[in-house]
C-alpha cells in the first residue's frame, strides 16, 4: 500500500524571511486560498505570532475564510515559549494549530535561553497544557535540531523522551542552517523513526549547500510523515527545499508514496508568489524556469520529431505547461519548422535555409528572436508581401509635477486612423488607456499584459539603447514583444506595436 505523507507549505511565513520579501494582508490571503484549494498542500503555516498588526489582521482573515471552507485546522502558526503570549494571539486571530519554536540543540538552549533541559521541558509542558484548554493542537519545532543530532544527541532524545508523554500532534525537525548531507539525513531521522515509532516525524529542510531536495528525498526514505516546502524556495539565506522540485522527485521516484498535492497548479503559484514578492524565479529553475521546457539545439528538435528522443518523464504537460524550442545561433531548421508550425507557416526548403541562416546571423549579434518575430524575418529575407496592418502614427506625452500623466494617441488600423487621449498612472499606462480607448471603438479587447521588462542589450551602455520586453496574454496564451530605443517609454510603445500586429 502506498504511504500517505503530508506536505507542509510555509511560503507565507518562512518564505517571508526572505531578504526584502514582505506579503500584504490581501496577498497572504489569496495564496492561503490559493496553496489549499488549487495547490492541495494538506497544510499552510502562515505568520509568526505577536510579529505586527499586519500579520494579526492576515491570519484573521485567512482563519475566518478557512474556518468557512473546513480548512481552520490546517493553518498554523509559528509560536514561542513565552508564558502564554503566542496562544492568546492566536486565540485572538481564531488560529487553531500552533508550531512551537524551542531548542533542538544543547549550544542553542545553553547560550540563547541560558536554561537546563529541565527548566526548557517545564516551559514547554505549561504551553502546552494552555493550548489544550483553548483547543488548540500542538506542534513543536526543535530548532537547530541538525546540530543537535551531530553534536548533542542525547539532549535530543532526553528531548523526545519528554515529549512522548506530552499532548503533542507533530514533531518538526528542522534542518535550521542547511547543514545535512543526505546521507546524515537519514541516518538521523531513521534512528528516530525507529526509537519513537509512535510520534509523527515532519522534516523541515533549508538549501544552503543545494541539497534541500536530495535530503527531503532521504528524509522520506527513513519513513518521515511530512515535508515542509516553500514555493520557489523562498526562505532565509539560500531559502528552504523548493516545492515544484521536491512534488516532481517525490511523484517521479518515490512510487511508494501517495501525495495530494495537483502538479498542474505548481507553476501557477509559482508565478504569483514571484509577482508579490518582487523576487524573479531564475530561466533555469527545474519545473518553473521560463527555459527549462525550452529546446535550444537544433539536434534536439530533431530527435524530438524523431520518435521523441529528447523527452522524459518532466512533461511540460504535467505542470500546465508547454515545450518551446529556441531561435538563435544554435537553432537548426527543425527548431525553426516547429515554431512555424505553431503559427500555421509554411517554407520550402530553400526558403527555410535562407530564414534559418538570418536567425544565425541575429543570434551571433546576440539579439534575442522569437516565435512572434518569424513573420518580419521572413518579410525581410523573402521579400514577401507581409504587411504591417497596425502603426502608431504619432503621440504626445506629457509628465508635469502635480498632474497625472496623459497622453495623446493617433493609430492607424487597416488604413484607417483613430485618435484618443487619456491620463495613467505613467506615461505608459497613460498610452495604453488611450489605446484601450481606440480598440472599444472597434469592439476589440487588447491581451493582458503581464510582465514588462527593461534591459541594456549586450553590449551596450546605460547612456544608450535599451530595451523592452513585454509579455501578454491573450485567450490563455502567452507571447512577447520587444521594442529597442534610446527612450524607455518610446522602446516600450514600439514593443506595442509589435503586438498590435501579432493579434
Amino acid at each position: 500500500m502506498k504511504r500517505q505523507l503530508e506536505i507542509m507549505d510555509t511560503t507565507l511565513r518562512d518564505g517571508e524571511q526572505t531578504s526584502g520579501v514582505s506579503f500584504s494582508v490581501s496577498e497572504k490571503l489569496t495564496l492561503a486560498k490559493l496553496l489549499l484549494e488549487e495547490l492541495k498542500v494538506d497544510r499552510i503555516e502562515v505568520a509568526s505570532a505577536r510579529v505586527s498588526e499586519g500579520e494579526l489582521e492576515a491570519v484573521t482573515q485567512i482563519t475566518d475564510w478557512a474556518s468557512q471552507h473546513g480548512y481552520l485546522n490546517n493553518v498554523e502558526i509559528l509560536t514561542f515559549t513565552d508564558g502564554g503570549i503566542s496562544l492568546d494571539w492566536m486565540e485572538k486571530a481564531g488560529a487553531k494549530a500552533q508550531n512551537l519554536l524551542t531548542k533542538g540543540s544543547l549550544n542553542h538552549l545553553k547560550h540563547q535561553l541560558k536554561k537546563t533541559a529541565k527548566e526548557h521541558f517545564s516551559d514547554i509542558a505549561e504551553v502546552f497544557e494552555t493550548a489544550e484548554s483553548k483547543g488548540i493542537i500542538n506542534n513543536i519545532y526543535l530548532e537547530d535540531w541538525s546540530n543537535g543530532m551531530r553534536n548533542s544527541k542525547n539532549y535530543v532524545f532526553e528531548f523526545l523522551d519528554f515529549l512522548s508523554s506530552q499532548p503533542v500532534k507533530r514533531v518538526l525537525l528542522p534542518d535550521t542552517l542547511g547543514i545535512l548531507t543526505h546521507w546524515e539525513t537519514y541516518s538521523f531521522l531513521e534512528e528516530i523513526l525507529q526509537r519513537y515509532p509512535k510520534l509523527h516525524i515532519d522534516f523541515h529542510g533549508h538549501n544552503d549547500y543545494d541539497l534541500g531536495v536530495a535530503n527531503i528525498m532521504e528524509a522520506i526514505k527513513a519513513g518521515c510523515h511530512g515535508l515542509h516546502l516553500t514555493v520557489n524556495g523562498m526562505g532565509e539565506r539560500a531559502g528552504n527545499a523548493p516545492m515544484a522540485s521536491a512534488i516532481a522527485a517525490i511523484k517521479d521516484f518515490l512510487p511508494q508514496i501517495n501525495l495530494g498535492v495537483n502538479e498542474k497548479a505548481l507553476y501557477k503559484v509559482s508565478k504569483l508568489v514571484s509577482a508579490f514578492t518582487g523576487v524573479g524565479i531564475p530561466a533555469n529553475k527545474p519545473i518553473v524556469g521560463e527555459n527549462v521546457f525550452t529546446q535550444t539545439a537544433g539536434i534536439h528538435a530533431d530527435g524530438d520529431n524523431k520518435n521523441n528522443l529528447y523527452f522524459s518523464d518532466l512533461m511540460p504537460e504535467r505542470f500546465g505547461r508547454k515545450r518551446k524550442y529556441a531561435l538563435g545561433k544554435m537553432s537548426g531548421k527543425a527548431n525553426i519548422q516547429k515554431n512555424l508550425q505553431e503559427l500555421g507557416l509554411t517554407l520550402n526548403d530553400d526558403e527555410l535555409k535562407k530564414v534559418t541562416q538570418r536567425i544565425i546571423e541575429l543570434g551571433d549579434k546576440k539579439e534575442r528572436v522569437t516565435k512572434d518575430d518569424l513573420p518580419y524575418i521572413i518579410s525581410d529575407v523573402l521579400d514577401t508581401d507581409f504587411q504591417q496592418r497596425v502603426f502608431i502614427k504619432s503621440y504626445v506625452l506629457t509628465h508635469s509635477k502635480g498632474l497625472r500623466p496623459s497622453t495623446t494617441l493617433s493609430v492607424e488600423i487597416d488604413g484607417t486612423v483613430y485618435e484618443e487621449n487619456a491620463s495613467g498612472d505613467g506615461q505608459y499606462d497613460a498610452f495604453m488607456q488611450a489605446l484601450r480607448k481606440i480598440y472599444s471603438t472597434k469592439k476589440l479587447v487588447l491581451p493582458k499584459l503581464i510582465d514588462y521588462a527593461v534591459r541594456i542589450p549586450p553590449g551596450s551602455h546605460s547612456d544608450a539603447l535599451c530595451e523592452t520586453i513585454i509579455t501578454w496574454e491573450k485567450e490563455g496564451k502567452e507571447f512577447t514583444s520587444r521594442g529597442l530605443d534610446s527612450d524607455q517609454t518610446v522602446s516600450a510603445i514600439k514593443a506595442t506595436e509589435k503586438m498590435l500586429n501579432i493579434i
